[in-house]
């Protein structure tokens, strides 16, 4: 039977399961929304105001179900079914929290849960006992939740986080998100529910007779651990410490349209994912929970009925080019984060190839208390669980969540088995670093070196502390007190005849050409390979120059000293385009004595969107437009027009002898599995970049002055997430 056919007969049987008669279909009214379940097939339902006026209709899908979205909370209503009853209800607001007595209600047990949220939802929840040991009547846990539209609840396959906690001694809960695994609702991502349910569930589960102190962590990377953002900003009060890693601070601007440009790479295939993700099982959706219908969960089962009525979340991103603060604004982690009132331990990489730098935005916006920290690095997605970040994680859960004296040297037992899953089997295991903890007395010892520490640390040559490169390993590391770094001098380098870069402007100066050319190298630099071969320690990278006449770049001299940049960058070009609009992409990297190249950063601008939000502070280093479509204008026929594009985020040492380069390109060719749909230019696309005393094009760089740097280059390639290729000047000389 072919596929189509058989997700169609599972459709209609699911159906069967599920149908009511006309008159008993029933409301859920949610945060927002409300959820019809249990209507005839196909039978018309109709949403009124409190006056009886209509506001939308629609029809009941093969499963009884429809959902009515963007409703006021709080706001009343009326749902009629045609031919059958009219009920009235009222939206659930998000900050109307249950009575703790509604927590307190709920049992959870060893192994799968269910727990049910405010608007009657129930998300699946595996609860697991710390390792080799079971949860018993009077015996508490320190206990830690992961919460994600993953696998989280996964019976079977705990993700990492969880697995490494339940190692070291916490209790830990996986609960899968509204509309994944075997949880109920509709998936819509950050959204209002989802923040709320995660609110419910901190709760639910700090209410269970077995959780140390009645307080709850969560833990996670990726997906879980933009989740803990939202979720300590909604301040549930039994929550004791958050640690999220490798995270996003913008929906829009990273990684989903880095400079208003549509990342059809790694962005696209995640929201499909998550679409797949959603689909009803048994017909589809994730493994464990066509596992768990197919061996008759009858719960996970009746959570499918809701799964039709989820919003295709790739169309629904492409359907929104422009930022659009209704929908963007509450599912922005960037907007919740100086929220948090609890502990935290923020980490990310600079050359993240999912989720990109694009977490460092929100750093200036973190709450200012001394048990706030983050840990930053050159690297990829995993690099914030390497032995660095491993060994900051455990202390901080144990300071915080286990409240007893730090000790992550425990790890060592099994840190084999971690980073042959990160790096890949056979790949030597990297050096644990020095237990700084050692000399504590206790807890609040231990807690009195953690908080003694700068608020931001940043791990600098990761990859170049050992013999062999690549293996994770920071060569040395800088403290930073605020972020950006208030001590980072705006260093200018100007744009140049001949492709020159120099602090000083041209005079006269000229105009350099390019035609952009997104075919001309490969988008991405591991294409067609899994994400995880961007964690191995000598990726097979195809990083390919610029080929002649479609990009330009400008080098400066050898450097006569040691340059260190920490933070955001500017390349502030005055452009002229042979259309209405273009797609830029500026990229930096050094240019060694040994005549090898090194990848540091890139930033992303359509040319459309260049216009700067006013209500945001505006930087000599860290641009920010509006990404409005009220902001958006086309460029001038015939007029050069000054734009600034964002540099992300980055640090990294330019070694005496070096020479800072910046290309200006097409987007795409310099990141694993970033991609844009810059369908603005073929290759017969005229740019004009000016660099004149009236037009001074140039780039504004964060140099931190004095660090300490050790001596000698690191090896090229070898830097984590930074690859490394032979030297090629470009076609204007750069």
């Amino acid at each position: 039977m072919p596929a189509r056919r058989r997700l169609l007969v599972l459709s209609a049987a699911l159906a069967l399961a599920f149908a009511a008669p006309a008159a008993a279909y029933q409301l859920q009214p949610g945060i927002g929304f409300v959820a019809v379940t249990g209507s005839t097939v196909g039978a018309e339902l109709i949403l009124e105001d409190a006056q009886h006026q209509q506001l939308a209709s629609g029809n009941a899908d093969s499963f009884g179900s429809f959902i009515f979205r963007d409703l006021t909370q709080g706001g009343s209503y009326f749902v009629t079914e045609t031919g059958g009853s009219t009920t009235s209800f009222t939206v659930l607001r998000f900050e109307d929290h249950p009575a703790p007595a509604f927590y307190q209600s709920q049992t959870l047990v060893e192994g799968l849960n269910y727990i049910q949220m405010r608007d009657g939802t129930l998300l699946a929840a595996m609860v697991r006992a710390p390792l080799n040991l079971h949860i018993t009547p009077g015996t508490t846990y320190p206990t830690v939740i992961e919460y994600s539209g993953y696998a989280a609840a996964d019976p079977d396959n705990p993700q990492p986080s969880t697995a490494i906690a339940q190692a070291l001694g916490y209790a830990t809960v996986g609960v899968n998100m509204r509309g994944s695994g075997c949880s109920g609702g509709v998936l819509d991502l950050f959204d209002y529910p989802t923040t709320a349910d995660g609110y419910d569930v901190v709760e639910a589960v700090a209410a269970q007779s077995w959780v140390q102190d009645n307080q709850v962590g969560m833990v996670g990377i990726s997906f879980p651990g933009i989740s803990q953002i939202f979720v300590a900003g909604a301040q549930p009060p039994h929550l004791e410490a958050v640690a999220p890693f490798s995270v996003i601070a913008d929906i829009y601007r990273a990684p989903g349209f880095p400079g208003g440009i549509f990342n059809n790479g790694f962005s696209q295939t995640w929201l499909q994912e998550r679409a797949d993700d959603a689909q009803p099982a048994p017909a589809g959706g994730q493994a464990w929970a066509i596992t768990r219908v197919n061996n008759g969960d009858a719960t996970c089962l009746a959570n499918q009925t809701l799964r039709l009525q989820t919003q295709d979340p790739v169309a629904f991103t492409e359907a929104h080019p422009y930022y659009t603060p209704p929908l963007m604004d509450q599912r922005s982690p960037i907007n919740w984060i100086s929220k948090i009132q609890v502990p935290m331990l923020l980490s990310g990489a600079f050359q993240d190839e999912q989720t990109g730098p694009g977490f460092a935005p929100m750093l200036a916006s973190l709450p200012k208390s001394r048990d706030v920290k983050v840990l930053m690095m050159n690297g990829v997605h995993s690099s914030p669980l390497e032995p660095e970040g491993l060994y900051e994680w455990i202390a901080f859960l144990d300071i915080f969540v286990g409240k007893h004296k730090p000790d992550p040297t425990r790890v060592n037992l099994f840190a084999s088995i971690i980073y042959d899953s990160i790096l890949g089997s056979g790949t030597p295991t990297p050096p644990m670093p020095p237990n700084r903890f050692a000399g504590a007395v206790g807890q609040f010892d231990g807690r009195a070196i953690y908080e003694a520490q700068p608020t931001f640390r940043v791990l600098m040559e990761n990859g170049a502390g050992t013999s062999t490169a690549g293996l994770p390993a920071p060569r040395f590391e800088i403290g930073v007190r605020r972020w950006p770094p208030p001590h980072a001098k705006k260093t200018k380098y100007y744009l140049g005849s001949g492709g020159t870069l120099s602090p000083k402007r041209e005079n006269p100066g000229g105009i350099d050409t390019y035609n952009p050319d997104p075919t001309a190298r490969p988008m991405q630099t591991l294409p067609g390979q899994g994400q995880s071969d961007s964690w191995e320690i000598m990726p097979a990278y195809d990083w390919r120059s610029l080929v002649a006449g479609t990009g330009v770049a400008y080098v400066t001299p050898p450097l006569d000293g040691d340059v260190v940049l920490v933070g955001p960058g500017s390349a502030d070009l005055w452009l002229r385009t042979s259309a209405s609009d273009t797609d830029l992409q500026v990229t930096l990297t050094e240019v060694r004595p040994d005549g090898l190249e090194a990848y540091v950063q890139s930033g992303w601008l359509r040319a459309s969107h260049r216009k700067l939000d006013p209500t945001k502070r505006q930087s000599p280093l860290e641009p920010i437009q509006s990404h409005l479509e009220s902001d958006a204008a086309p460029m001038p026929p015939g007029l050069f027009q000054l734009v600034r594009v964002p540099l992300m985020a980055s640090a990294h040492a330019f070694r005496a002898g070096s020479r800072i380069r910046i290309s200006i390109e097409a987007p795409g060719g310099d990141r694993t599995r970033w991609a844009f749909d810059t369908f603005l230019t073929n290759g017969t696309v005229v740019n004009e970049i000016a660099h004149t005393p009236d037009m001074p094009s140039r780039v504004v760089l964060p140099v931190i002055r004095h660090p300490v740097v050790p001596a000698g280059l690191a090896p090229c390639p070898g830097l984590r997430g930074q690859p490394c290729r032979t030297y090629v000047a470009a076609s204007n000389g750069g």
